[in-house]
């Protein structure tokens, strides 16, 4: 049976991702599936060039060049230079119409993409309650998703960040991350398609994997630096998945320009 998507009207922010109360003010079931929706296959490929057309490539995922070979070589996360954070900013990016909150959309039964695994790590408190703020950013046009007779605008990602005292290893503390909230997701009923990609750069490691939800083609990426973590859930354009390179650039981008010193 197919796990039914609810359109939720009003903005859910705080909520914890593991045994929590959802509530919903006004929804619309979509449920009946339309055939082939979600049909589009995981490699990079089959995403239209020119989709999503948001942002440029940040400076830092230039791979650098071996002189001896030629070759690329992938960069290398920097020594930790001792940047904390306090708050998550709405960022301004290229193409696209950021605002605090889920953007009016969200998955039932769970689907939302959360950040766990991270129990080892000490969250920055905020107003008596852990900083896990939950952004969305929209293109233009608007992302409609269908199924069966019913339509829905969906952004083009929503991103959930949290801020911690410290991270003392980016790159473990993400992989247990993106293991622990990737498990979970599937215990939800997230399936998992294709291999996860790791894109470092000096500042930010990024992971990402495709997924279908909901008969939906959604590419998820987690990340952490020294001093945070969070998840990019990615929504389909004209039932496709966003290519993994684009969502890691994507990514990188949000996250320059959500964390502020």
């Amino acid at each position: 049976m197919i796990t039914p998507i609810m359109i939720n009207i009003a903005h859910s922010r705080g909520y914890q991702h593991v045994n929590r109360v959802r509530a919903v003010v006004a929804a619309v079931v979509l449920a009946s599936a339309v055939a082939g929706c979600g049909s589009g296959g995981p490699a990079d490929a089959t995403r239209p060039a020119d989709k999503p057309t948001a942002a440029k490539p940040s400076n830092g995922q230039a791979e650098a060049k071996n002189p001896s070979s030629g070759q690329a070589e992938a960069e290398k996360l920097a020594a930790d230079p001792g940047t904390r954070y306090t708050t998550v900013a709405v960022p301004t990016m290229e193409g696209l119409v950021c605002d605090e909150g889920d953007g009016g959309f969200h998955f039932g039964s769970d689907l939302d993409m959360s950040v766990t695994g991270d129990d080892g790590l000490k969250e920055i408190e905020g107003d008596g309650q852990d900083v896990a703020d939950e952004v969305s950013c929209f293109g233009s046009p608007r992302n409609v998703l269908r199924k069966g007779t019913m339509s829905a605008s969906a952004p083009t990602f929503t991103a959930r960040t949290h801020l911690y005292e410290d991270v003392p290893d980016p790159t473990a503390s993400l992989n247990r991350i993106f293991d622990a909230s990737m498990d979970l997701a599937k215990d939800y009923g997230r399936n998992l398609t294709g291999a996860p990609k790791t894109v470092t750069s000096s500042s930010l490691v990024v992971k990402c994997r495709q997924n279908v939800t909901d008969t939906f083609p959604m590419t998820t990426c987690l990340w952490a630096n020294y001093g945070a973590a969070g998840v990019l859930d990615f929504f389909p354009f004209d039932d496709q998945y966003v290519p993994v390179d684009s969502a890691a650039r994507l990514t990188q981008d949000f996250v320059a320009g959500a964390l502020k010193k």
